[in-house]
């Protein structure tokens, strides 16, 4: 007598919905979308004039009539308005400030003190007016279908974007820093005795600080772009979301600069890691479907 034959399990066609598979990313489309994206502000001169004159407003214009009114010209009110705002400063911050006069004090300390949230909030301002857009201005020009369906994964379409939201506001930002450098070694570095910037608080807030912060900005622009219905709607939400974020920053940038290398340091490493959650969490937002602007999630 011959024993049963062992039944043997046969596919049922099904695949267990619980398991998701690995997210695998390939560089070279994630750089596609940026540079698609790039390519797109570049070409639109109503976007890149304004932001070119923020900036030149910020890094250019403020900095050269005050630090010139104070050194060159020599204008007693406004040394003895700004030398008024330099004692309210932090007992360590007033113990760096160099200069043998009170015009080289003056101007010091508003070059590397009062100024600094200037570079937080070029960078987000910018990014924010891209990052608004960037998603929603898909389903408007009609290219949502075409991303959608391309062969890029809805996390690839998220990090293009991103990078493109990012590289307008932050090289805006840099080569704003590069200028206003120059201006303030060539007016201020005379009064303290030789080129001086920038310090290393300055180094840590644009390398370290800067960076996370627009990071943790366009976590939340992106998934506001990514559910509203026009870029009007997104712009006006982005505005009323980021103006907190901004308010914030500028507070942490001024406290990064005012505390010393080691408080800058550990002001950045939380907003990297609020950055990068935030991203984590953003990235869900992005959907095939909201990009053709269907129901999931409109």
């Amino acid at each position: 007598m011959t024993a049963p034959a062992t039944p043997v399990a046969r596919p049922t066609g099904r695949i267990n919905a619980s398991v998701k598979p690995p997210i695998r990313l390939k560089p070279s489309r994630v750089w596609t979308i940026a540079r698609t994206e790039l390519k797109q502000l570049i070409e639109a001169r109503d976007f890149w004039m304004p932001m070119m004159i923020l900036g030149g407003i910020f890094f250019l214009v403020i900095p050269t009539i005050l630090l010139f009114a104070i050194t060159s010209i020599g204008n007693i009110h406004a040394v003895h308005q700004i030398s008024q705002a330099v004692q309210l400063l932090p007992a360590k911050a007033r113990a760096a400030v160099r200069g043998k006069s009170e015009q080289g004090q003056t101007a010091y300390a508003l070059a590397v003190f009062l100024l600094a949230p200037v570079a937080v909030v070029v960078p987000l301002t910018i990014s924010t007016a891209v990052g608004a857009s960037t998603i929603v201005g898909e389903r408007e020009r009609g290219t949502g279908e075409f991303l959608a369906h391309s062969p890029a994964s809805v996390h690839e379409i998220y990090l293009g974007k991103l990078i493109a939201s990012v590289v307008p506001g932050y090289v805006t930002t840099i080569v704003g820093f590069g200028l206003y450098s120059l201006i303030v070694n060539t007016l201020v570095g005379p009064e303290v005795g030789g080129w001086f910037f920038p310090t290393t608080q300055w180094w840590v807030l644009m390398l370290w600080v800067v960076p996370p912060f627009v990071l943790l900005t366009l976590s939340v622009v992106l998934r506001l772009s990514a559910r509203v219905k026009s870029t009007a709607a997104a712009q006006q939400a982005s505005g009323l979301v980021t103006l907190p974020l901004i308010m914030i920053a500028y507070g942490e940038a001024t406290g990064a600069v005012y505390g010393g290398n080691w408080v800058g340091i550990a002001v950045g490493a939380v907003v990297w890691f609020l950055a990068l959650l935030g991203l984590w969490r953003g990235m869900k937002a992005v959907t095939r479907g909201r990009l053709l602007g269907v129901a999931d999630g409109i």
